[in-house]
């Protein structure tokens, strides 16, 4: 058992990884639908590529999606308006009226035969105001057409009748002045209008409620096929371009053949179907980062990044599909790539947004049309994104990758209708806002640099300002170390660019490397102005002890101020396992039994392209600062000296750079320095 154990810590890393992978992999399954998959694949506009077909089964041919929506809207504009007829309120009309008149026999002086006029001509009124209908004025708005048929609803009954039947508030009114013209008693007239102008109201009201529910019960009584094909008959013959009803009847036999696929037993096979192509692409992934990023490969911080972010973008793809596939194209998997590339480099950015649109084929309708899409945004995505912390570099790719979207969709669509009438212009809105969204990218570039302890060129930039504290307090404290870094960050600087290695990052490196200065500047010759060598007072050994010891002091610092460790890097492998060879030889002629580990730097020695060229400079420009005469041949003999030396120590076998590229290196440091030291023309006095 405490064999077991003991091998499991000695390879914790793989074991990792192993729980990694099967984390990332169930998670993956677990998002896609477990649905079958239809074994025949077509696109609409191309031939059916396969034999001819014949129904396996009876089936209904389902409506499209337009087709139901047409037949809704047709439902919605041929559908009548109802409007409630309220009788309560055409009795408590009469009702007040007959209370009024009432009192007017009590108390004016009217004659009787005039008074009975007055009631039997207001009650006349009344009934040919209700028996056509009062229409309340904010109803009168929901009808365009005065000719329009509508239902009146009567407490059970429902009566159709023409809207213009109705009588809106001045129609009343010139009903009422009619009726009452012929009045010889101005009094009982004027009383009369006054009395019908206060009590009479509308009584009829459009009723929303209702209208809306006999909507939707015609809705819901659509049909949702509009044919049956039997078993064997021919749905469609090799060759054929799949459209029209032929597209339909596919397109039904497949979601019927999926649906009669699932059952619990094959439940079972779906998943481990999709269980075996995620694993093998998730594989597939391992192994490439073992053979082409081993350094990646070996940092389970770096691998659970990756992982991490091809779930995430699968969930959001996959939500999208479940809650509204419309939107499919707006989920903006270009940061993928965008993201991936600013943390590592093109090629892993581009292979890992493959892999990601290759699983989201399984999922997505129209898998090869979005494929293809998102393949070729993410071709565009590596080519164009460079320097991000440039910002109109950004919104030139990102204008260029939403450009490519548009254009590719247009191809399709016309592919597909055999015009350029039928293209969804929202589609090209959907892409806008898929480029919009790319530039989240920043958003989440900054929150992984927190979350997993990345760097990205965004943050170099910031680091590579020298108005940070600790390069402040450099300058201030050890200002001959201070413009040593700046030359060495331009030499190292240049011979990236040359040999295409990450320049802001070394450039970046360079400034910090000599940090540990701080603590004991003195000590170094570059800060001695004063032409005191403290080091006079010291052994040879106690010299060397300083002078290594700034490496250390160098990341205690850098750890201390919080700098990422990929510009501990630098700090910790500028000397990688050299000597100090001065005091060394010093510590020789007095003592021939000497410690080397005394006089040697700790290490470790380079392991990529940039620390290695850091190391180079570092020591290039270290010692021209001896030469007496800085000639064209002494710094050439130098710069091939030194690199020399840091060849046979076996400086530069862990950094994976070719001797060819050591050679390019070289002659950048060359060229720069003889910049540096050329002879001028003596200026006169």
């Amino acid at each position: 058992m405490s064999n077991t154990v003991n091998r499991l810590h000695q390879h914790n890393a793989v074991v990792f990884k192993v729980i990694l992978f099967l984390i990332t992999a169930s998670a993956i399954v677990y998002l896609f639908p477990k649905r079958g998959q239809f074994k025949y694949d077509f696109t609409k506009g191309k031939p059916w590529q396969y034999n001819n077909l014949i129904a396996p089964f009876d089936f209904a041919i389902e409506k499209s999606p337009e087709e139901i929506e047409k037949e809704i809207q047709r439902i919605r504009i041929n559908s009548k308006p109802y409007f409630l007829y309220d009788k309560n309120i055409v009795e408590e009309v009469k009702e007040d009226y007959e209370l009024r008149c009432s009192f007017i026999r009590a108390s004016d002086s009217l004659s009787d035969n005039e008074i009975a006029l007055m009631v039997s001509t207001g009650r006349s009124i009344i009934t040919a105001v209700y028996d056509r209908g009062f229409l309340e004025p904010s109803s009168s708005k929901v009808v365009a057409n005065q000719n329009e048929i509508i239902a009146i609803k009567k407490d059970t009954e429902v009566e159709d009748i023409i809207y213009n039947n109705l009588m809106n508030s001045v129609e009343v009114s010139d009903l009422i002045k009619n009726r009452l013209s012929s009045f010889q008693n101005i009094y009982s007239k004027n009383l009369n209008l006054h009395i019908l102008s206060e009590i009479i109201q509308p009584n009829v009201s459009y009723d929303n409620r209702f209208t809306q529910k006999v909507i939707d019960e015609s809705i819901k009584e659509i049909s949702p096929t509009k044919g049956k094909v039997s078993k064997d008959q021919l749905i469609i013959l090799k060759g054929d371009i799949v459209e029209g009803k032929k597209l339909a009847i596919l397109s039904s036999l497949k979601k019927e053949f999926e649906s009669k696929l699932w059952t619990q037993a094959n439940y079972y096979w779906i998943v481990l179907g999709y269980t075996v192509l995620v694993s093998i692409a998730l594989l597939m992934l391992l192994l490439f980062l073992r053979k082409y990023r081993e350094e990646i490969f070996d940092n389970n911080n770096k691998v659970t990044f990756i992982f991490f972010n091809i779930v995430l973008m699968i969930l959001i793809q996959t939500l999208v599909v479940k809650y509204n596939v419309d939107y499919l194209y707006v989920v903006p998997l270009s940061i993928l790539p965008i993201i991936l590339k600013a943390f590592f480099d093109a090629r892993l950015g581009l292979f890992v947004h493959v892999l990601t649109v290759l699983l989201l084929g399984f999922i997505v309708p129209n898998s090869f049309e979005f494929i293809y899409l998102h393949i070729i945004a993410g071709i565009v995505t590596i080519l164009t994104v460079s320097e991000l912390y440039k910002r109109a570099n950004l919104f030139i790719s990102i204008g260029q990758i939403t450009l490519i979207y548009m254009i590719t969709y247009v191809a399709f669509s016309v592919i597909k209708e055999g015009n350029a009438s039928e293209i969804k212009w929202e589609y090209l809105i959907m892409f806008a806002s898929n480029g919009v969204l790319s530039f989240l990218s920043l958003f989440f570039i900054y929150v992984y640099e927190k979350i997993f302890g990345l760097v990205s060129d965004v943050t170099l930039l910031e680091l590579s300002n020298t108005n940070t504290k600790i390069l402040r307090e450099l300058n201030e404290k050890a200002p001959g170390t201070f413009q040593h870094s700046m030359q060495v960050a331009n030499l190292a600087e240049a011979a990236a660019n040359e040999i295409g290695a990450n320049s802001m990052l070394v450039r970046t490196g360079a400034l910090y490397h000599d940090i540990g200065k701080i603590l004991n500047p003195i000590y170094f010759t570059e800060n001695q102005s004063t032409g005191v060598n403290p080091h006079n007072d010291l052994s040879p050994v106690d010299s060397a002890k300083i002078i290594t010891d700034h490496v250390i002091r160098g990341i205690e610092l850098a750890k201390k101020y919080q700098l990422p460790d990929r510009i501990i890097d630098f700090i910790r492998t500028h000397h990688g396992t050299s000597f100090v060879y001065y005091f060394y030889m010093k510590e020789k002629e007095m003592n021939e039994n000497i410690d080397v580990k005394k006089f040697q730097y700790k290490g470790p020695i380079p392991f990529s392209r940039e620390t290695a060229i850091l190391m180079i400079c570092d020591a290039a420009e270290a010692a021209s600062k001896s030469l007496k005469q800085p000639t064209a041949q002494s710094i050439n003999d130098l710069i091939d000296r030194i690199v020399e030396k840091q060849k046979s120590d076996n400086q530069f076998i862990n950094s994976n750079i070719t001797f060819r590229e050591i050679e390019m290196i070289k002659k950048v440091v060359k060229r720069k320095l003889m910049n540096i030291y050329h002879l001028r023309v003596a200026y006169p006095e």
